[in-house]
C-alpha cells in the first residue's frame, strides 16, 4: 500500500506565512504538521512508500526536508510542475499525475497534509481490509452550518456508503467526511478515468463522491478527533494547544 500525501496547494489563507513555504511543513512545537502524520503512518506494516505530491515552487523545500528524515519507508517527492495558485492542477489531478508518473498499481492511502490526528491510520487500514472495499472516513457533525461546508454521506448499519453529497444545503445525515481515503488496487481503473468521466478536479472529496457512485465503498467512523489547520487563527491555536506534545 502506498501512502499518497496531497500537498500541492498554496495555502493562500495563511498569507505571508506560506507565501514561500509549504503549509504541511509548518512546525507545531518541534515537529511539522506532515511529520506528525508520517510518524504514525510509517509504522503501518502495509505501507511500503510515502509519496508526497507538491508543486514546483515548494518541491525543493520538500526535497531538503526529506534529507533530514529517518523513516523506515521510502519517501518520494513528486513535482506537479505548477508555480502559482491560479495554475494549480487540483487535488484529484495531482493524484492522477502521481499515479501516472510513478506507475502506481497498488492499494493507496490518500491523505491531506494539513490535519493533526488523534487516532492511528492503522485502524483505518484494518477496517478497509475487513470490508474488502475502498473506504472513506467519517465522523459525526451536529452543526448544520459545518455540514454545509463539507462532504456528507448516508450509511447503512454495516457502514456501507449509500450516497454522498458535497456541501449540501440540506444534509441527509450528520456523517461528515474528512480528507482521508483508501482506494484499493481493484478500483484504480475507476480512479484513473474519473476526471475524463466528469469527476471534479479541485478537492479530494470530489473523487470520493465520484467513487461512491461507481463502486461499493464503506466509511470508517473516526475513533478520535482531528484538528484541521486551515487559517492563521487555527495554526496558532494548534501551536497553543498541541505545541508541547
Amino acid at each position: 500500500m502506498k501512502n499518497i500525501v496531497i500537498a500541492a496547494g498554496y495555502a493562500t489563507r495563511l498569507g505571508e506565512l506560506t507565501k514561500n513555504f509549504p503549509k504541511p511543513l509548518l512546525k507545531i512545537g518541534e515537529r511539522s504538521i506532515l511529520g506528525r502524520m508520517l510518524d504514525d503512518i510509517d509504522k503501518i506494516p502495509e505501507i511500503d512508500e510515502h509519496i508526497v505530491i507538491t508543486n514546483h515552487k515548494f518541491a525543493p523545500i520538500f526535497e531538503d526536508w526529506k534529507k533530514e528524515l529517518h523513516y523506515q519507508k521510502k519517501i518520494t517527492i513528486v513535482d506537479d510542475g505548477t508555480e502559482t495558485n491560479d495554475t494549480r492542477l487540483g487535488a484529484v489531478c495531482d493524484l492522477l499525475f502521481a499515479m501516472e508518473k510513478l506507475n502506481i498499481d497498488d492499494d493507496m492511502l490518500v491523505v491531506a497534509a494539513d490535519n493533526l490526528l488523534f487516532f492511528s491510520f492503522q485502524e483505518f487500514v484494518d477496517f478497509a481490509r475487513q470490508k474488502g472495499t475502498s473506504c472513506i472516513m467519517c465522523h459525526e457533525q451536529l452543526s448544520i452550518e459545518k455540514l454545509q461546508r463539507t462532504g456528507v454521506v448516508e450509511l447503512d448499519e454495516q457502514m456501507k456508503v449509500l450516497g454522498m453529497e458535497e456541501k449540501p444545503q440540506v444534509p441527509k445525515s450528520h456523517w461528515a467526511v474528512p480528507p482521508f481515503y483508501i482506494y484499493l488496487k481493484k478500483d484504480l481503473p475507476l480512479v484513473r478515468h474519473s476526471v475524463e468521466n466528469g469527476c471534479g478536479k479541485d478537492a479530494p472529496g470530489n473523487l470520493a463522491h465520484y467513487m461512491v457512485e461507481h463502486t461499493e465503498m464503506h466509511a470508517w467512523p473516526m475513533s478520535a478527533g482531528r484538528f484541521d489547520i486551515g487559517s492563521l487563527d487555527t495554526y496558532y491555536e494548534a501551536i497553543d494547544k498541541y505545541g508541547k506534545d
